[in-house]
C-alpha cells in the first residue's frame, strides 16, 4: 500500500533526471574541470611530485558529483511546492514522512547515477585504480548520498519558492563542500576552520571515499571509517527528521489555508 506512492514519487523523479541530458553532462563536466583545471595548477607547486595533488584530489571529485547531484535532485520539491503538485501528493493517503523518504531517495539514487558516470570517465582516463576496495567505495556513494539528500531536504523544507531555494543554496553548497576534505587535509586546517570542517557532514562523507580510493591504509584519511558511518548516519536521521517535522508544518497549513478560502 505505501510501497507504490513511494515507487511513483521516486520513479517520476528518475524519469525527470533521464530526460534532462544537459543535467547529466554537467555532473561529469563540473567535477572534471576540478580534476584537470584545479587539480594540474596546485600539482606543480606540490613536493614530492610522486604523490600528486591530482591523486589526492579524486575522493573529492566524487564527493562533488554526490553533493550537487543531490542537492539538484532536491530542487524538484521546492519546484512542486511552488507549482501545486505537492499539495496533491499531501491530501493523498500518505504519511507526509514518507513522501519526504520517497524524495530524499529519489535524490540519492540521482547521486549515485552521476556518480558511477563519472567513476567509468575516470577509469577511462586511469585516475582509478582497479585495486581499490569496490565494496567500501560503493558503500561511502551511498552513505554519502543519503547525507546529501538530507542536506538538501532540509534546504527545501525552509524554502517556499525556487528563489528562496537558490539562495539559500548558495550559503550552503560552497561553505559545504570548501569546509572539509575535497581539496585539502583536515587536520591542516587551522583554529577555527579545523572545527568548522569537523563539524560538516559532508566531510565524513568524503573521509570515508579516501578510505575506499586511498588503499590499504586509508591514504590521507583524517578519521576512522567507524567515525565516518556513525556521524553519516546520525546526521541522515536528524536531517530526515527534521525535514519531516517542517515539511508536515508546513504544508499541512498551507492546505488548511486553501480549504479556509474556499469555504
Amino acid at each position: 500500500m505505501i510501497i507504490r506512492p513511494v515507487f511513483a514519487v521516486v520513479e517520476r523523479d528518475l524519469v525527470k533526471l533521464f530526460r534532462q541530458k544537459g543535467r547529466l553532462l554537467s555532473a561529469l563536466v563540473r567535477p572534471l574541470i576540478w580534476l584537470f583545471v584545479i587539480g594540474a595548477g596546485f600539482d606543480v607547486l606540490i613536493e614530492p611530485k610522486e604523490s600528486g595533488y591530482r591523486s589526492f584530489l579524486i575522493p573529492g571529485v566524487l564527493g562533488m558529483a554526490v553533493l550537487f547531484g543531490a542537492l539538484l535532485g532536491a530542487l524538484s520539491t521546492v519546484y512542486e511546492k511552488e507549482s501545486g503538485v505537492m499539495k496533491i501528493m499531501i491530501i493523498a493517503p500518505l504519511k507526509h514522512y514518507w513522501i519526504v523518504f520517497a524524495k530524499m531517495t529519489s535524490a540519492s539514487i540521482s547521486a549515485c547515477v552521476q556518480v558511477v558516470l563519472l567513476l567509468i570517465v575516470l577509469a577511462l582516463l586511469g585516475d582509478i585504480d582497479r585495486n581499490l576496495n569496490w565494496l567500501l567505495l560503493g558503500f561511502s556513494i551511498i552513505l554519502l548520498s543519503l547525507a546529501c539528500s538530507g542536506i538538501g531536504m532540509l534546504v527545501a523544507a525552509f524554502s517556499k519558492t525556487l528563489d528562496n531555494f537558490a539562495a539559500i543554496m548558495n550559503f550552503v553548497i560552497f561553505p559545504v563542500f570548501f569546509l572539509s576534505g575535497s581539496l585539502y587535509p583536515v587536520s591542516n586546517l587551522p583554529g577555527l576552520l579545523g572545527i568548522l570542517a569537523k563539524l560538516n557532514p559532508y566531510t565524513y562523507g568524503v573521509d570515508l571515499l579516501k578510505h575506499s580510493v586511498n588503499v590499504p591504509s586509508g591514504g590521507d584519511a583524517d578519521f576512522t571509517i567507524v567515525q565516518n558511518v556513525s556521524i553519516i548516519l546520525l546526521f541522515t536521521a536528524t536531517a530526515f527528521v527534521v525535514s519531516s517535522w517542517r515539511f508536515s508544518r508546513d504544508e499541512a497549513s498551507d492546505v488548511w489555508f486553501v480549504a479556509s478560502k474556499k469555504k
